[in-house]
C-alpha cells in the first residue's frame, strides 16, 4: 500500500505535489519522493521518512516545472528500506520516463528475467516498480518505433503492459517532452481517481490514489479511473482516455474501505465514512445474535478508523458510546510498521486508556480489524489494567485468514492470528472475554448498500479468493519462505531449492519490495 499523485498544472507544481502527499501520508510513512518535469528535463528528490522530513525548502526549490508526480511508500517485511528503492524510478530510454506505483506485481521475478534475457534491460534493484517501469519503457519503444509519441502509441503500450504484467497496480508516470500517463490494473484492485481545476490560464489535472488528495488541494473530483483504463494528459493540458484492457472488471480492495483509506475519501463511488457506518450496522446485528445475554455497559472505538462503526454499534445496541482510548497523533500507524516488537511497543506509545471510563464496566471495544493480534492483545490488557470488569472485542472486518499478495503487508499465514484458529481461540489469544467478527457476506453487502454497482471485490485476505487467477499454494509457500528467511537474499539458489517446483525459484523474492 502506497499513495501516488500526478499533476499537470499551469504554474509551478512542486507545492501542489507536496500538499497532496501530506494528504496521502496515511498510505505510507517509510519514504517519500517527488519528480517534476521542466520542459524535457526531469528533477527528482526522494528519501526515507515522512513527507515533512524529506522535503525541506532547498529540496522544493530544486523541483521546478509545471508537471510532476509523487509517492509515499510504506515498508513491507523483507523489503529493503533504502533510499534506492524509494520512488519514483527513472529510466532514460525511450524518451525518458519517471514512474511511481501502488500495488504489487505477482509475476515480477519472471518479468525481471525477461527484461534481461529478451528485452536486454537491466534491473538494478529488488523493487517490482523498477520492473514495471522497464516493461512500460519497452512497450513504448515498440509502439512508437522509437519515433514520435502520440496518444495512440501510448495506449498501445499500456495494452502491452496489461498483457505482460499480473497483480495489482495503479501508476502515475512522466514521459519527457510529452506529458503525464496514469493507468490502473484490469481488475481495479488499487484505487485511482481523476480531478481537475479550471483556471484563467486553462485546465489543470490531477490523478491520485484517493479523492481526499484531489479535493484537499482545491481541485474538483471528476471520476475514478476505470479498471484497465489509461489517462494521458499532454503538456498543453489536453486529456486523452482509453480502455486498454481486454476484459476489465472492477474488483476494488475491500480492505481499503475497512482500514487503509481516509474516511473523507470516496473510492469507486463509495464514501469511506458511510461504508464504515454501514459496517457498524451489520456488526451490531451480529453482536445481538451471538451475545444476546452478555451485558454491555459502554461501546468504545479504537481511534481513528473504527470510530464510525463503533458509533453505529452503540446506536443499534442502545448502549452508551464513550471515548476511552486517547491517541498520540505523533506515532505512525502501527499496522504498517515492520516487525512485531515495533508494533507492540508503538501501541503503548500511541494509545492511553483513561481509567474513569473503564473502572467496573463491561466494555465493548470495536476495532476496524484484527490482523496479527498484537495490537488487540495490548489494547485488551490496557482496558483490564484500567479497571474494566469484562472486555468484549468486536471487529468491523471478518477474520483475516489468508495472505494478501496485492500490496498489503500481511502475507504470512503464521502471522495471522485467525489463521487455523476458531473465534474462541482468538479471543483467548488476545485476552478478551468474548470476540465477535463481522461476516464476510455482511461486509460486502455493507458496501453494496451504498453502491449497488459494485458486484465483486478483492477480499482475498478474508475469503482466500485471488481474483487475478495466478496465485497457487506453491506461490504462497514461496512468498512465506522469502519473508521468513531474509538471509535467503544472499543465497538465492539455496533458498529456491527449499521449495518444490521449477517455477518456485522465480517466486522466492516476491515480497522483497512491494509498494
Amino acid at each position: 500500500m502506497c499513495g501516488i499523485v500526478g499533476v499537470v498544472s499551469r504554474s509551478p507544481v512542486n507545492q501542489l505535489l507536496y500538499d497532496s502527499l501530506l494528504l496521502l501520508q496515511h498510505r505510507g510513512q517509510d519514504a517519500a519522493g517527488i519528480a517534476t518535469a521542466n520542459g524535457s528535463n526531469f528533477h527528482m528528490h526522494k528519501a526515507n521518512g515522512m513527507v515533512r522530513d524529506v522535503f525541506r525548502t532547498r529540496n522544493m526549490r530544486s523541483l521546478p516545472g509545471t508537471t510532476g508526480i509523487g509517492q509515499v511508500r510504506y515498508p513491507t517485511a523483507g523489503s529493503a528500506s533504502s533510499e534506492e528503492e524509494a520512488q519514483p524510478f527513472y529510466v532514460n530510454a525511450p524518451f525518458g520516463i519517471i514512474l511511481a506505483h501502488n500495488g504489487n506485481l505477482t509475476n515480477w521475478p519472471q518479468l525481471k528475467e525477461e527484461m534481461f534475457r529478451v528485452d536486454r534491460r537491466h534491473i538494478n534493484t529488488n523493487s517490482d516498480t523498477e520492473v514495471l517501469l522497464n516493461v512500460l519503457a519497452h512497450e513504448l519503444q515498440l509502439s512508437s518505433s522509437g519515433l514520435q509519441l502520440d496518444p495512440a502509441a501510448v495506449f498501445k503500450a499500456v495494452a502491452g503492459v496489461h498483457h505482460r504484467v499480473k497483480g495489482s497496480y495503479a501508476i502515475v508516470s512522466l514521459i519527457a517532452g510529452y506529458g503525464l500517463l496514469a493507468f490502473r490494473d484490469p481488475f481495479g484492485i488499487r484505487p485511482l481517481c481523476l480531478g481537475k481545476l479550471e483556471t484563467s490560464e486553462g485546465v489543470e489535472w490531477i490523478v491520485a490514489s484517493e479523492s481526499v488528495a484531489i479535493e484537499g488541494i482545491g481541485f474538483e473530483f471528476v471520476r475514478d479511473v476505470a479498471p484497465g483504463e489509461a489517462i494521458f494528459i499532454d503538456l498543453d493540458g489536453n486529456l486523452h482516455a482509453q480502455q486498454c484492457a481486454t476484459n476489465p472488471s472492477l474488483n476494488p480492495c475491500i480492505f481499503e474501505l475497512v482500514y487503509l483509506a481516509r474516511p473523507d475519501s470516496v473510492l469507486d463511488g463509495v464514501p469511506v465514512y458511510n461504508a464504515r457506518l454501514r459496517m457498524g450496522d451489520y456488526l451490531a446485528e451480529k453482536i445481538k445474535r451471538v451475545l444476546p445475554d452478555v451485558k454491555i455497559d459502554v461501546v468504545m472505538p479504537i481511534p481513528d478508523s473504527s470510530r464510525p462503526a463503533a458509533m453505529q454499534v452503540a446506536l443499534k445496541l442502545g448502549v452508551e458510546y464513550r471515548e476511552g482510548f486517547f491517541k498520540n497523533r505523533y506515532v505512525g500507524r502501527t499496522f504498517i510498521m515492520p516487525g512485531q516488537a515495533v508494533r507492540k511497543k508503538s501501541v503503548r506509545q500511541k494509545l492511553n486508556a483513561m481509567g474513569i471510563e473503564f473502572k467496573g464496566k463491561n466494555i465493548l471495544i470495536v476495532d476496524d480489524s484484527i490482523v496479527r493480534g498484537t495490537t488487540s492483545h495490548e489494547i485488551v490488557q490496557m482496558a483490564r489494567n484500567a479497571g474494566a470488569a469484562k472486555v468484549i472485542f468486536a471487529s468491523a472486518a471478518p477474520p483475516v485468514k489468508f495472505p494478501n499478495v496485492y500490496g498489503i503487508d500481511m502475507p504470512t499465514r503464521g502471522e495471522l492470528v485467525a489463521h487455523g484458529h476458531t473465534d474462541e481461540e482468538v479471543a483467548r489469544m488476545i485476552g478478551a472475554d468474548h470476540l465477535v467478527y463481522q461476516d464476510v457476506d455482511a461486509l460486502k453487502q455493507a458496501i453494496r448498500d451504498i453502491n449497488p454497482a459494485l458486484k465483486e471485490f478483492d477480499a482475498s485476505c478474508f475469503d482466500g479468493k485471488y481474483i487475478t487467477g495466478d496465485i497457487t499454494s506453491a506461490y504462497l509457500d514461496g512468498v512465506e519462505l522469502a519473508r521468513l528467511t531474509p538471509s535467503a537474499l544472499s543465497d538465492r539458489d539455496a533458498a529456491s531449492d527449499a521449495i518444490d517446483g521449477g517455477a518456485a525459484r522465480s517466486q522466492l523474492h516476491l515480497q522483497l519490495s512491494v509498494e
